[in-house]
């Protein structure tokens, strides 16, 4: 396998394989960009059915994360670490604290975070060997907890603007809004959805899990087969990534997508898809934005709420910008916001514009 010329490598700087014998530990560490800052982004435990699927994987997350960070406004860089296994079988402390000592052996080039699969909880573990890790649990002096709320938050700003600019109306009360995932981001975003008054629609692999968040928030718990051909205004995936392939966009039945799940095109070309059957897609990594705004504001050292809500309610305004602009450059949504993102990277790294990134998300339309 050529890993420079994979299509997902786009020009990292760097990819770490961590191994630890005594634990377990089989891990990648992908950093894709530093030049805004220090590369900050989740550690996912997962069970791949392949090494090479771990990487593509890795690779993906942490080149969203560059451009996540960067049409946040943050002086971050983008990266994204995965753990080869099964959370809830295969984590150990044993097994963190290694990955907690593969971190800290890269100086802080990258800093870690919870994500599919880790907790904050687990960020205590692997802080005992490392101080660049993010989001732990109340025991730290200056932390966020679990982003996940903030991540909610977010995408209930993107989610406002994208019904906005589709719809025509300000609010979301009276709308159907159909959640796959009802992980605690899923679940957080929910409990939102209730508070403005939307009618919801929950389903999750775990058929327990949506019918007890069903039963909290008055929701309809569906079928997880049933979720992504539902008739609703909105269509937010909220699992797991790629998922947005041929066969679900041509089952679709809504006119916008705005989910909080990473990397929910199965492949590029699926922004053109979406736009070819007139369903307005929010990118995702400018829809789940919230949680690293505010594991930013950890990293920095001032745990202000009022403050990082202030900035996630940002992500509204740079949801209409890229919706706004694909309109006008009859372009897709995910191109417009890879456009964006790397313009800035650009305008922060000193590499020659030729050593950019060669690939965009999708085609131009027309």
């Amino acid at each position: 396998m050529s890993i420079f010329f994979a299509d997902p490598f786009d020009d990292h700087e760097s990819v770490v394989f961590a191994r630890d014998a005594a634990s377990g530990l089989r891990a990648i560490i992908a950093i894709h960009s530093t030049a805004l800052g220090p590369a900050v982004g989740g550690c996912r435990m997962w069970p791949y059915r392949s090494e090479e699927e771990a990487l593509a994987d890795v690779l993906r997350l942490s080149r969203a994360m560059s451009y996540k960070n960067a049409l946040a406004g943050l002086a971050l860089g983008g990266g994204k670490a995965v753990i080869l296994g099964e959370s809830r079988s295969e984590k150990s402390p044993e097994l963190l604290r290694a990955f907690g000592r593969a971190v800290d052996r890269l100086g802080g080039a990258y800093r870690t975070a919870e994500d599919v699969g880790t907790s904050a909880a687990d960020m205590d573990i692997i802080g005992e060997e490392t101080r660049h890790a993010l989001g732990r649990s109340a025991k730290g002096a200056v932390t966020v907890g679990d982003p996940s709320p903030y991540t909610a938050r977010g995408g209930l700003a993107a989610m406002r603007a994208a019904v906005r600019h589709r719809l025509g109306r300000d609010g979301l009360a009276g709308l159907t809004i159909a959640i796959q995932g009802c992980g605690q981001v899923g679940a957080h975003l929910a409990r939102l959805l209730q508070a403005e008054g939307a009618l919801v629609v929950v389903a999750d692999l775990d058929p327990a899990r949506a019918r007890a968040l069903a039963g909290e928030t008055g929701a309809v718990a569906v079928e997880a087969d049933r979720i992504l051909s539902i008739k609703a205004d909105v269509m937010a995936p909220c699992a797991l990534g790629a998922i947005l392939d041929d066969q679900v966009i041509a089952a679709l039945n809504v006119p916008i997508v705005a989910g909080l799940a990473n990397n929910q095109l199965a492949q590029p070309r699926h922004a053109a898809l979406l736009h070819d059957r007139g369903i307005l897609y929010v990118p995702d990594y400018v829809a789940n934005a919230g949680g690293i705004i505010a594991i930013a504001a950890e990293h920095d050292g001032r745990v202000d709420r009022a403050e990082i809500l202030g900035k996630i309610e940002g992500i509204g305004a740079t949801t209409a910008k890229i919706l706004d602009r694909a309109v006008r450059e009859n372009r897709t949504t995910a191109v417009i916001a890879d456009t964006l993102a790397r313009e800035r990277l650009a305008a922060a790294s000193p590499r020659p514009a030729a050593a950019q990134p060669r690939r965009q998300a999708g085609r131009a339309l027309g």
